[in-house]
């Protein structure tokens, strides 16, 4: 009788995901602060719509890493 078991493959993509995911977190926020305390040239704009898009990619990856890791413990298979 075999028993069912994770796929270190897929568990390893999902892992990677969150290591995205890790760097967006600190990566999005802190390049927000930093716009913030000096708009005042055009380029802090720009750094302001860049750290908003990567804070909305550490969601993504956050949300990609935890359904791909529970994908490879439950052995959902995408074919």
């Amino acid at each position: 009788m075999e028993t069912d078991r994770t796929n270190k493959e897929v568990l390893a993509k999902g892992l990677k995901f969150l290591g995205y995911a890790l760097a967006c977190m600190f990566t999005g926020p802190t390049l927000v602060y930093i716009s913030q305390t000096k708009l005042r040239k055009p380029i802090d704009l720009i750094v302001l719509i860049l750290s908003i898009v990567i804070c909305i990619l550490a969601i993504f990856f956050a949300f990609k890493g935890i359904n791909t890791i529970l994908d490879s413990m439950f052995n959902k298979n995408k074919n």
